[in-house]
């Protein structure tokens, strides 16, 4: 466009091109800015991550290839300890390793080659060496189930001997080591390229940047005598802003307010229109205390804070509020007035709160007396049956037994059989007396929690039950699961598994064969129920109610003695502890007991530890 030309437009035309062109110009330079370095490091990102994949891919085929290598190896080793001997489940399990997971391997490891007709050809190989030795191995097994440990030796030994599998693995490794320094040496390559360009892109920013920096400098200045101008106004509105959900003020050096927000004069009864205020002449005497006002000076004079100033105040429509008082003092950048921001919270909610709370706690005192004092009687009627009611059934059963010996050879046979049933009777009851109070203590003891092995605590009751009961010649297969580590009471747990053992002994006593198991399981809330299960008498379902119930008896004394406690005591034991219980059964087929009780992180590392 000729200069002449430009000299007839007038200056605000001028000035108004001048502009659009500065501002086409920045958004150019802003876009190069930042679309640039982003099309420069998205290309350097895709090929850094396209190299990790293939480095990662040749990795994942040396973990497979020594996987194999490590699961053929891992499986002969296990049958070389079955034919010395060891059944155990674990060892027998590892026979069967490279039966489950080779052909899964090598079908990986075929697929992940397909682009490297070497490798294929040597993974060929390695699956007809492993296929080999897997044959041998299973042959072994064979031979070894059929009685012929010598053949089955002969079997593991031709498996090394014919199918060397060492030479394939380190092959296999050796070419993808290859591929693989190929592969870092590529992604070195792209890594310096992708660096230089960043360089030359990085250099492109910066002379952009000053081209902005230069053509925008002039526009800043303009602006920032505007902006000061502003400061001062836009200060103070960020105050207000800062605390809009309380009743804010601000107030200079004489405590008359300069702003005071909606919440402010909604609370104190301050007109809209209202100027300027004194604040102890605000809500009709709300803030005429003497103590407050020295102290709100003191703030302002001193640079002091005051915090949680608890104050009562008739509010608007005569209104007791009961308030906390925040205030601190304000300097401003541009001006050496002072001011002081203050801050009210209505906590006339909370102090009704605090008084109900107050009340409660007096009569949860009272309700807690009055548990100790049931306590205490309870106590008092404990140690009235386990003395007083003792008494005289030690005298029936012993002057029963002087009278049988008074009568002596003169006493017939009914004589003697009314004597005996008087001894057996005065024995129950007191065997009662004594399962009552046990139940009692169970229901007011308090819980000593700690950690408590279940494995032990099973084992223990098991042999307690079994020297108890006395089993004799009888025939009992165990089958304990691995049990974890809880917190509970240790006495408590304890007597809950040695009722159930004891009772799972007894109940199989008819049985040529008696089979209980032990086991655990984890609940979708993660508390464990435990089980333990017989072969035994079992129950009618209709009456599983019954069963948890003090002296409740789902069978006859002959059958199978007892006296119907010791459930109740599971019972009252597991709900102590946060748990349930519940049986099921079915009549000649056995019995299945369930409880549950609450899983802990503490316990928790105690499994894992002793695991």
């Amino acid at each position: 466009m000729p200069r002449s030309y430009l000299r007839k437009i007038p200056h605000r035309v001028r000035k108004a091109i001048s502009l659009r062109w500065r501002l086409g110009g920045l958004l150019f330079a802003v876009l190069v800015i930042v679309a640039l370095p982003y099309l420069v490091t998205r290309s350097a990102s895709r090929e850094a991550i396209d190299a990790a994949e293939l480095v990662t891919h040749s990795q994942e085929i040396k973990s497979i290839t020594f996987r194999i290598a490590y699961v053929t190896r891992n499986s002969e080793a296990a049958v070389y300890r079955l034919l010395d001997g060891d059944t155990d489940a674990i060892v027998r399990k590892r026979t069967l390793q490279l039966e489950d997971e080779g052909p899964q391997l090598l079908t990986r490891l075929r697929d992940m080659t397909r682009d490297n007709p070497d490798q294929q050809t040597l993974i060929g190989s390695l699956s007809t060496v492993v296929n080999g030795r897997l044959a041998l191995m299973q042959q072994a097994r064979l031979r070894y189930v059929r009685g012929d440990t010598a053949g089955a030796n002969a079997a593991v030994r031709d498996a090394g001997e014919l199918f060397k599998l060492d030479s394939l693995i380190d092959d296999i490794v050796r070419n993808e080591d290859t591929i693989l320094a190929g592969r870092l040496a590529n992604a070195e390559r792209q890594s310096f390229s992708s660096s230089v360009v960043l360089a030359i892109t990085a250099l492109a920013q910066v002379l952009l940047l000053c081209i902005v920096v230069i053509v925008s400098e002039r526009q800043i200045a303009r602006r920032l005598h505007a902006e000061r101008r502003e400061s001062q106004a836009v200060m103070r509105s960020q105050l207000i802003v800062q605390a809009v959900r309380e009743p804010i003020a601000l107030l200079d050096a004489n405590l008359s307010t300069l702003l005071i927000n909606a919440a402010f004069r909604e609370l104190y009864g301050v007109p809209a229109a209202a100027s300027s205020q004194h604040l102890a002449d605000i809500g009709e005497g709300a803030w005429n205390d003497v103590s407050l006002l020295q102290r709100l000076r003191d703030v302002l004079s001193l640079d002091r804070e005051l915090w949680d100033y608890e104050l009562t105040q008739r509010t608007a429509g005569g209104i007791d509020r009961h308030v906390v008082i925040n205030a601190r003092r304000l300097e401003q950048e541009e001006s050496d007035d002072l001011v002081l921001l203050l801050t009210v919270s209505d906590m006339t909610t909370r102090a009704l709160a605090e008084r109900e709370v107050k009340e409660l706690n007096r009569q949860l005192e009272g309700k807690v007396q009055q548990v100790s004092d049931v306590n205490r009687e309870l106590e008092a009627f404990s140690y009235s049956v386990s003395h007083d009611l003792r008494a005289p059934l030690r005298h029936i059963a012993g002057f029963a037994g002087k009278l049988g010996r008074h009568l002596g050879d003169d006493a017939d046979d009914a004589t003697r059989h009314y004597l005996q049933v008087i001894t057996d009777a005065a024995h129950r009851m007191g065997q009662l007396i004594d399962d009552l109070l046990v139940f009692s203590r169970l229901g007011r003891g308090a819980l000593r929690l700690q950690p408590v092995d279940m494995q032990s605590q099973v084992e223990d009751a098991r042999a307690l039950a079994e020297s108890d009961v006395g089993i004799g010649g009888r025939r009992i297969v165990w089958n304990i699961a691995p049990l974890p580590i809880v917190i509970g009471d240790e006495n408590m747990l304890r007597t809950v598994w040695q009722n159930l053992i004891s009772n799972a002994i007894k109940y199989t006593a008819q049985c040529q064969v008696a089979r209980i198991d032990i086991g655990v399981e984890r609940q979708r809330n993660g508390d464990y129920e435990f089980v333990v299960a017989d072969n035994g008498a079992g129950f009618d379902m209709q009456y599983a109610g019954k069963l948890f119930g003090v002296f409740q008896r789902l069978h006859r004394s002959s059958e199978f003695p007892g006296n119907g406690i010791g459930l109740a005591n599971v019972r009252r034991i597991v709900a102590r502890h946060g748990g349930r219980v519940w049986a099921e059964g079915t009549p000649g087929e056995g019995a299945r007991f369930h409880f549950t009780l609450p899983a802990s992180e503490l316990a928790e590392s105690f499994t894992q530890a002793r695991q």
